[in-house]
């Protein structure tokens, strides 16, 4: 089975001529400021870049693993900072980098629970304290299409429900809202919403957006 935690070989392949569609509430960054340090995580082609800096967010930045991804966003917009992720989750960024990250149907993406963990603790290092993380992604859906995804992965391989692989070879995870709330208990939830949004592969799925704030020390409530 592929590693979870990276699928680098997707993401440059059918992967990265996706069409990423999750929305984004504007009005919950405005408490960051127009001046907010904003890293966008996992940010594909940069289309959410696009967005905040067409509504006046001057300072984003964006990484993602995926090299063509990268050179995708790089011939849309040459005008934003795209940068290649060498070794996921690590960000060469000092602690307290940023006032607001965003994590956009990222998790979706990175099916494994340690590699999760991983990744939202490293979000915690480069967030200044009180920094905002928002996040959107896919939950549990009830159709039989994706129950009957759900239990073929698990009668395989086990791990996490919810876990699923695509036609075009990619391994995905549609997330228990419980879960989502216990791996960013490091953080107090600001703002929630249930939206409908659509898939990359043209479907219609429920999905969940929260704003939480960071709180001081790790993850977990235990101190550095």
């Amino acid at each position: 089975m592929k590693d979870l935690g990276s699928q680098i070989a997707y993401w440059d392949g059918a992967g990265a001529t996706k069409t990423f569609t999750h929305p984004v509430n504007l009005s919950w960054l405005a408490e960051a400021g127009p001046d907010a340090r904003v890293l966008d995580y996992g940010c594909g082609y940069g289309r959410v870049m696009a967005e905040l800096s067409e509504h006046g967010f001057p300072d984003v930045s964006g990484v993602d693993p995926s090299p063509a991804l990268i050179e995708r966003g790089r011939r849309l917009r040459p005008d934003l900072r795209l940068s290649v992720l060498e070794s996921p989750p690590a960000l060469p960024h000092a602690a307290g980098s940023f006032d607001v990250a965003l994590l956009f149907a990222v998790l979706t993406c990175v099916p494994d629970d340690d590699a999760q963990a991983a990744l939202v603790k490293e979000l915690h290092r480069v967030l200044a304290p009180g920094g905002l993380l928002y996040v959107s992604d896919l939950l549990l859906q009830d159709d039989g299409r994706n129950r009957e995804r759900y239990a073929t992965h698990s009668r395989q391989f086990g791990g996490p429900y919810g876990v699923f692989s695509t036609d075009d070879g990619a391994f995905c995870r549609h997330h228990d809202p419980a879960a989502l709330h216990a791996l960013l208990s490091g953080f107090d939830v600001v703002r929630e919403r249930r939206i409908e949004v659509g898939t990359m592969n043209g479907h219609r799925s429920q999905a969940v957006q929260l704003l939480v704030r960071r709180r001081q020390g790790l993850p977990g409530g235990s101190e550095p």
